[in-house]
């Protein structure tokens, strides 16, 4: 199969880097004349599924929707292929760490994620999002996208202080993702939103309230809503009262509580209407009154936070 790969589409994988959900995914070289090569990521749909239809339509599907997503808050796909009837997509490969890594190396560290960090991760997702909600298809007709799994494990952070949203894997778009919203949840339990849970038609404001619970996860340190169990877990999601998050983490200042306790609210209808509104709250936050953060200066805070962890 590895063999394959490399002498018909001219990829070397090179290491294991994810393994999760119906796929695993490489470091892989992509070889071409003259001595030319690019490193990309590869995932490979895992044997036990490529004989399914659906894991085998899904995943075909999010390398179909991805590939017109272009945007630098979004992993970009290059190439969606198939091996021994079993399909592979190449990929942006990202230098760097998933988001549920950057909180460890904070736990190591045993200090909080800095205030506007925080903010900053969540709006460069937001960024994304806004993108992939208002995608229109050729014909201008909306495709209806919602990501369904904005989780810390699906948040890319590279080196150079980009944060990159990946895992289309169980989004919802017209005509190319298979959805049975009403029958089952799609999703993570602990990132779910209340309609999700509730196994509900979902919109774009789910991915928002996703993304509050990441926020709040950064800030705190912990997910708020996760329990021992994942059905005790979807019903904090529901119904667990909201804390003060101010209390808990005084730096945690009156306008952010402010967006914490709008993102989370558990009637969509109050929440954020859209990923851009969110996205205009959150950098409205972090610039209003100063030059506030960016992506170099982020390359410079995670330079300094994994060198003091390794040194």
């Amino acid at each position: 199969m590895l063999s394959m790969l490399h002498s018909a589409f001219n990829y070397r994988l090179l290491r294991e880097i994810a393994s999760g959900g119906m796929g695993i995914v490489y470091e892989a070289q992509q070889l071409g004349a003259e001595g030319f090569s690019k490193t990309v990521a590869i995932k490979l749909i895992r044997e036990e599924f490529s004989a399914i239809k659906l894991f085998r339509d899904n995943f075909v599907g999010e390398a179909l929707l991805v590939a017109d997503l272009i945007h630098t808050n979004i992993v970009q796909i290059y190439h969606l292929g198939i091996v021994q009837e079993r399909y592979f997509m190449a990929m942006e490969y990202v230098q760097g760490m998933n988001l549920e890594e950057f909180l460890e190396l904070h736990r190591m560290r045993g200090r909080p994620v800095p205030v506007e960090w925080a903010v900053f991760i969540v709006s460069r997702v937001c960024r994304g999002l806004a993108y992939a909600h208002s995608k229109m298809d050729p014909c201008g007709r909306s495709l209806g996208i919602v990501h369904r799994d904005v989780t810390p494990r699906n948040i890319l952070i590279s080196l150079e202080g980009d944060v990159k949203l990946t895992d289309f894997g169980i989004a919802k778009a017209l005509d190319l993702m298979y959805n049975k919203e009403g029958e089952v949840i799609a999703g993570h339990d602990a990132y779910l939103s209340p309609e999700q849970a509730r196994k509900e038609v979902t919109d774009g404001r789910a991915d928002l309230f996703s993304c509050g619970i990441i926020l709040a996860e950064l800030l705190l340190g912990h997910n708020c809503f996760e329990a021992q169990s994942g059905e005790l877990t979807r019903n904090h999601i529901l119904q667990l009262p909201l804390p003060e998050f101010s209390a808990l983490r005084l730096d945690i200042d009156a306008p952010l509580e402010k967006i914490l306790q709008k993102v989370l609210e558990r009637p969509r209808s109050r929440r954020y209407a859209t990923a851009y509104e969110f996205l205009s709250v959150l950098e409205d936050y972090l610039y209003h009154d100063h030059y506030g953060p960016t992506n170099e200066k982020f390359a410079q805070y995670i330079s300094s936070l994994a060198g003091k962890v390794s040194g």
